[in-house]
């Protein structure tokens, strides 16, 4: 058993039968009453996201999981298949475990797959992700007339994002897999 003041980003905690991992979390100490845990936590099962806050009196119950370095190879209708470089094993899971993730997704990308015992149970991407320019819209004369002005674009693996007008076809672009928001062009 475990305090809520042992909380961090990334563990997981059994509630009721069902694994949660933190996502953000911040310790409050009111004036008046004890302290608590503010948390959000995602459910491993389903990727539903809820805020919860735990007193510090409380017991959790604090599971251990092993974070794999794993490439992702490719996916089928309703699961996706990662790769252990070093070892080659694969593992499987359910696109409703990765959630939101799936749009990030593309062939050979480096994730982190949470294991629980031998069983994968979600996937950690990278904070930022390349993706190429596929298709977009050429700018136009005027456009940056209004000052900071989006365009759509379509990157390597499908997904639309909205960029500056300066980002052309075939352009290297980062995007930030918190928000789905453009960050930067990279130099090729």
């Amino acid at each position: 058993m475990a305090s809520p003041n042992d909380i961090k980003k990334g563990t997981v905690i059994n509630l009721n039968g069902d694994l949660w991992v933190v996502t953000s979390f911040q310790r409050v100490s009111p004036g008046k009453g004890s302290s608590f845990v503010r948390t959000r936590i995602k459910s491993l099962a389903t990727g539903k996201v809820v805020e919860n806050n735990f007193k510090s009196a409380e017991t959790l119950t604090f599971e251990t999981v092993n974070n794999r370095k794993m490439q992702f190879i490719y996916s089928d209708a309703d699961s996706i298949t990662c790769m252990d470089g070093q070892t080659f094993d694969q593992v499987m899971l359910s696109k409703d475990m990765v959630g939101e993730d799936m749009k990030f997704l593309k062939e050979g990308l480096d994730v982190t797959v949470i294991m629980h015992g031998d069983k994968a149970i979600s996937i950690e991407l990278p904070l930022k992700i390349q993706y190429t320019i596929t298709q977009t819209e050429p700018a136009t004369k005027g456009d940056t007339a209004s000052g900071n002005v989006l365009k759509d674009a379509t990157v390597d693996n499908g997904m639309v994002i909205r960029v500056p007008i300066f980002v052309k076809e075939g352009d290297n672009v980062l995007v930030n897999t918190e928000t789905g928001d453009y960050v930067e062009r990279v130099a090729k």
